[in-house]
């Protein structure tokens, strides 16, 4: 072998002892004859971030499918290799709110399911507030943005968006407020309880024709059919969600009379109309005991731990010994790992495809409902694009 060739072959071996290091090196060639895998560090960087004491490292996700190609791993995304790996485990399911974990899924995807439900999953909320008399100490247009915020329990399926068409029966449903706080008597404290749904439309007149006698006067909003006789609203009457909402408080001889109509919009139009109060998402946790922590440093590590991850086994001949009872538990506070040698102690992870979602519901529909309807529209959006590429 010429000096040239050697030379090259040096620089060749350096440059790969660099990218893959000396357990890469010695990791390779210790490898059977088998179809290749990344050695254990490399595929520590792939699959979890460390939460060092200064910051996090390894945060990216690897997406380009020759990444290792020179070890002969495809990183390349296969459809069927997510579909048999993608999990959702329900972990607590109530009237309002839902946890549960995705696993074997992108960060892109997770937040584009929370973005969806905060933004694009619609609900009915109050749009327009028609002001008969408000002697109230709250002026008209305060008094309307807090109507707009409370949660009304219907479901939002059963509408159409209004357009600027002709309000009816299937784009807007109608409530009065009427709230007089008498001389002579207390404040009065008007709650979300007093807004009356009105199924049949509006009450307030608009224009009267004096030249027909005996005409009706006509009004903003009338339904040719009645809401409550409608199958869906017959057995569960509109209403807001909560009763006990504060929508303001009168001095005696103060009084409010109003109708507010509620239309159909989305969360990106106004915050009024989105379907959740929060919608968010954490990588698990994962805690790493990197050596045996015994009897004073157990019981040190136990301490330093606020949400009590750490738990103290007994063993033998009376030692006692640190264990991880409770990673899920794990803010990443980084106490553990404070102080001198800890860091070599301990190791703190988040896995990244592994996600731990929580959606709370402001009330118009079950929060395992408005999961399904994220998903569906961003279905929708997909094959949009996709008719739009072809």
């Amino acid at each position: 072998m010429s000096a040239k060739d050697k030379r090259s072959r040096d620089i060749l071996g350096s440059k790969f002892e660099q990218c893959v290091g000396k357990e890469g090196i010695e990791w390779i060639m210790n490898l059977p004859d088998v179809p290749m895998k990344l050695p254990p560090h490399l595929e520590l960087h792939r699959t979890r971030v460390e939460c060092k004491a200064d910051a996090p490292i390894h945060t990216d996700t690897i997406q380009y499918s020759g990444a290792y190609a020179s070890m002969g791993v495809d990183n390349s995304l296969q459809l069927d290799y997510f579909r048999n790996n993608f999990k959702i485990e329900v972990i607590d399911l109530g009237e309002d709110d839902i946890e549960f974990d995705m696993i074997g899924i992108d960060p892109a995807l997770a937040n584009a399911f929370r973005r969806t439900l905060i933004a694009e999953v619609p609900t009915m909320a109050i749009e327009k507030v028609l002001v008969a008399n408000n002697t109230s100490i709250i002026q008209d247009e305060v008094l309307a943005h807090r109507l707009g915020l409370v949660p009304i329990h219907v479901d939002p399926r059963l509408f159409e968006y209004s357009d600027e068409d002709t309000p009816n029966e299937k784009n807007t449903i109608v409530f009065r407020l009427h709230a007089r706080c008498e001389r002579g008597k207390p404040r009065l404290t008007v709650t979300s309880k007093a807004l009356t749904w009105l199924p049949n439309g509006s009450e307030f007149p608009l224009v009267s024709d004096k030249s027909v006698p005996n005409s009706k006067p006509k009004t903003y909003t009338s339904f040719s059919c009645s809401q409550d006789a409608l199958p869906e609203f017959s057995k569960n009457p509109i209403g807001p969600k909560d009763s006990d909402i504060i929508i303001a408080r009168l001095c005696p001889g103060q009084e409010i009379e109003l109708e507010a109509h509620a239309v159909k919009g989305m969360g990106k139009t106004h915050a009024k109309w989105s379907p959740v109060a929060t919608a968010w998402y954490r990588m698990l946790p994962e805690v790493v005991l990197l050596e045996e922590i015994e009897d004073e440093l157990a019981e040190e590590l136990k301490s330093k731990c606020p949400v009590d991850v750490f738990d103290i086994e007994d063993i033998a001949n009376g030692k006692k010994r640190a264990t991880v009872t409770r990673p899920r538990s794990c803010t990443l506070c980084r106490e553990c790992i404070r102080g001198e040698a800890w860091e070599k102690r301990v190791s703190l992870r988040r896995v990244k495809n592994h996600f731990i979602f929580k959606i709370e519901s402001t009330g118009a529909l079950p929060p395992e409902v408005l999961f399904t309807e994220a998903i569906k529209i961003l279905e929708d959006k997909c094959e949009r694009l996709i008719a739009e590429l072809s």
